[in-house]
């Protein structure tokens, strides 16, 4: 099984010289590359090649392709969510926001050739047209209006008003879990698993990605610009729905571990289901650090 950091790496790698392949603009070519390899933790990529792994699959370039496409759905979300007319963010990894370096403009297409790029990587790789058509499917449902799309739409209009912590949850389930849950489901859509098995996979997802945001709004009142990579102390004074805003952060620190539990239980159950080794999890259960 490959460490997190290795598949980081292998990514980066595959990101770099298959982008360029696809761009015929060279000021858009730079603001799309600018984003997608100014860093960034490859978690979703990685949880789905990790997935596969642990099911048996073999990660080929297929297999990676389909999953780096992930990561520039996931990038489109961030240029986009960064510009003025959204959350209006000077920095992002450590650095200027695509919008500060490329003009608003061109930022909005750098995104737009970033989602569209992601369908086309999906489509255009060695994987069968049943498992690719799958995978595009569910793909567009976790990133659409249905899901994160609908998430972000959620978060504007809740800027005026103060959401409950069923609405809060339901908020994130789309804008940030969406897309973790399909990246652990496409691993098991890619080693065709049954429909059980899938079902798990999209559980531990969600619920990875519940995590995923609990900590984020964490590290935002908690944390420092230089560990996040982003301005940090922002939600409050924009008004944002948080969980500490809500709970407090004791309160909120207690969501993460009762979320952290309910994915342990899943991990647990998807070893007994499928008598395969699900202990590489653990790598990523490991990034929520209290």
């Amino acid at each position: 099984m490959i460490e997190l950091s290795e598949l980081k790496e292998e990514i980066d790698q595959f990101l770099r010289e298959k982008m360029p392949l696809d761009i015929d603009q060279d000021t858009l070519a730079a603001s799309m590359e600018y984003s997608v390899n100014a860093g960034g933790k490859r978690l979703r990529p990685a949880l789905t090649l990790t997935t596969v792994q642990m099911l048996g699959g073999q990660v080929n370039q297929g297999v990676m392709k389909a999953a780096a496409a992930l990561e520039l759905l996931h990038t489109y979300s961030l240029i986009h969510d960064d510009l003025p007319a959204m959350d209006n963010d000077d920095l992002r990894r450590g650095k200027p926001t695509n919008h500060k370096k490329f003009g608003a403009g061109m930022a909005t297409l750098a995104g737009d050739g970033l989602l569209t790029m992601a369908f086309q990587w999906v489509a255009d790789n060695q994987l069968s047209a049943e498992v690719r058509a799958e995978l595009s499917l569910e793909l567009a449902k976790a990133a659409g209006p249905s899901g994160m799309v609908a998430g972000q739409a959620r978060d504007i209009e809740g800027e005026h008003q103060r959401l409950n912590l069923d609405q809060l949850r339901y908020l994130h389930r789309q804008k940030t879990g969406a897309l973790l849950r399909y990246a652990v489901l496409a691993g098991g859509i890619i080693t065709n698993q049954e429909q059980d098995v899938k079902g798990l996979l999209a559980d531990f997802g969600t619920q990875f990605g519940l995590a995923f945001q609990i900590y984020d709004d964490l590290m935002d009142v908690v944390g420092t610009t230089k560990e996040m990579g982003k301005t940090v102390h922002k939600d409050a004074g924009e008004h944002k729905n948080t969980y500490p805003g809500l709970l407090g952060v004791q309160g909120s620190e207690q969501q993460l571990h009762s979320v952290l539990k309910q994915a342990k239980a899943t991990q647990t159950k998807l070893g007994e289901v499928t008598g395969c080794n699900f202990k590489p999890f653990d790598q990523f259960l490991a990034y929520f650090k209290l």
